[in-house]
């Protein structure tokens, strides 16, 4: 299907902050916040190099209004 490429471009990134055999049990609710910061305001090509957090604040910001 053509969600898969996005699961898998998704697992990449997140493979930068926690390679395989990562114990899950060991990563702080911190470092997990930490890299989903990174990922949220990394700029994407796709969303023409704006970042999801960006996006994701000016629909609410229009949503508010």
């Amino acid at each position: 299907s053509w969600e898969r490429g996005l699961n898998e471009n998704t697992n990449g990134l997140l493979r930068q902050y926690f390679p395989k055999e990562t114990n899950f049990n060991e990563v702080s609710d911190a470092a997990v916040a930490k890299a989903i910061r990174m990922l949220n305001d990394r700029p994407r090509k796709l969303l023409d190099s704006k970042t999801p957090a960006y996006l994701m604040q000016e629909q609410m910001a229009a949503l508010a209004a």
